[in-house]
């Protein structure tokens, strides 16, 4: 249906992003974050702090899953934090935004180098470009604030707050950009801009193009002289990368052909490899919950936002469905995403031994129903599969999010679920 049939898409803010709860990961080397950039988020407020004993007490609170919800615009990061009252307490850091000299500095330096495009792109951040401006806070450059009484510099709720931002920025470097004061979609269209200007001025510098002939002239040549054609070039590693789409009010989003050029990309690419398209088979709704899946990044990014509401909008679905079965397909594929959609009654076995089983490794009893089990904020669901996939809610409200690893054993998977 024609999008102007059922009017038009509200717009989002670009200068502001909301994050769900973060679940932390360290990385191999026991440090918080796993990028450098993530890491030199950290350390800026580690080298200030006052009291490391409040640090740890922070770095505990954000693996414990103690930050809600994270707010970023620009020069500020805003989430309530639980402490040890029943009310959780406003925390935010506060740091200074670049002027449009800083930034002109570091478009350019973007622009100056096509691998520094292509990494922003794939989410990344040239240690060359990170430092071309100051972009990266240095100490004392963060700012910690928060409603609790401690005094403390940091307080350990602003300690989990900034624990918790290297993880979005770990997942997304353009969470930084805009807490230094711009936009992911005004950086991206000021990057594509610059770049598509830097290419037109290379090519018109660039020596007169060689002499073409005609494919068709060349083929019809090889067929009157009986020649085979020539084997075909052999199949590159990966998929490769679609071209840079300027900007066009009047053309389609160029974020979203560039998503829509990739992943016609990779099927091309599996489809040449081994001569079966892994899509075929899937409906449109298992197609644009795969699709979203797909996307980089964990956090809802302006991006991710405007790819959900138009998937879901031609689907009609809300994002929220979308954002619930995305969060299905990456526990378990399409067969996460079934167990998500489909009750079922299981055969005798496994399913009743489930309960005892958990009651014998200390859980709370278990109501059945069908292919589930539940608790007030807590439930398992057998797949078809035979595996046990978890699932949280707030007490008292049937709003089921899929979370944890779906595992053969029941008490596996639940264990997986709270973290034990």
């Amino acid at each position: 249906m024609p999008r102007g049939a059922r009017g038009a898409a509200p717009r989002h803010d670009d200068r502001r992003r909301s994050f769900p709860q973060v679940a932390p990961r360290e990385a191999p080397d026991g440090r918080f974050a796993a990028t450098w950039w993530g890491n030199a988020w950290v350390e800026a407020l580690e080298d200030t702090a006052l009291d490391v004993a409040r640090l740890a007490r922070g770095r505990a609170y954000a693996g414990r899953g103690h930050v809600d919800a994270i707010t970023v615009t620009p020069g500020r990061v805003v989430a309530y934090v639980h402490g040890s009252r029943p009310r959780p307490y406003r925390t935010e850091i506060r740091m200074r935004t670049l002027g449009d000299d800083g930034w002109e500095r570091f478009l350019d330096e973007a622009t100056a180098r096509p691998d520094h495009i292509a990494a922003l792109l794939d989410k990344d951040v040239p240690h060359a470009l990170g430092a071309v401006t100051g972009l990266l806070p240095a100490p004392g450059d963060l700012v910690p604030d928060c409603s609790c009484p401690d005094d403390g510099y940091p307080c350990k709720h602003a300690a989990a707050l900034c624990y918790q931002a290297a993880r979005l920025l770990d997942e997304d470097p353009f969470v930084l950009f805009l807490m230094r004061g711009r936009g992911e979609q005004e950086l991206l269209a000021e990057l594509t801009r610059r770049n598509a200007a830097l290419s037109a001025a290379e090519t018109t510098a660039a020596a007169p193009p060689m002499p073409t002939v005609p494919a068709r002239a060349v083929f019809a040549a090889t067929e009157r002289a009986g020649l085979p054609l020539p084997p075909p070039l052999p199949l590159p590693d990966r998929p490769g990368r679609p071209a840079v789409f300027p900007p066009d009010p009047d053309a389609p989003d160029p974020l979203a052909l560039d998503l829509l050029a990739s992943e016609a990309a990779a099927r091309a690419h599996a489809f040449l490899a081994t001569g079966h398209d892994p899509v075929a088979a899937l409906s449109p709704w298992q197609d644009a919950v795969r699709l979203a899946a797909a996307h980089p990044g964990s956090g809802l990014t302006a991006t991710t936002r405007a790819l959900y509401r138009d998937l879901a909008y031609a689907l009609d679905r809300t994002p929220t469905d979308l954002a619930r079965a995305v969060a299905a397909w990456r526990q378990g594929g399409a067969a996460g995403l079934a167990v998500l959609e489909e009750p079922w009654d299981p055969p005798a076995g496994p399913f009743d031994r489930a309960r005892p089983a958990l009651l014998a490794a200390d859980f709370p009893a278990f109501r059945p129903w069908r292919n589930r089990l539940s608790t007030e904020s807590l439930q398992l669901r057998l797949g078809r599969d035979g595996l046990w996939y978890g699932y949280e809610s707030d007490a008292g409200r049937e709003d089921w999010w899929p979370r944890g690893t779906p595992d053969h054993d029941p008490v596996g998977a639940l264990t997986d679920l709270l973290g034990r």
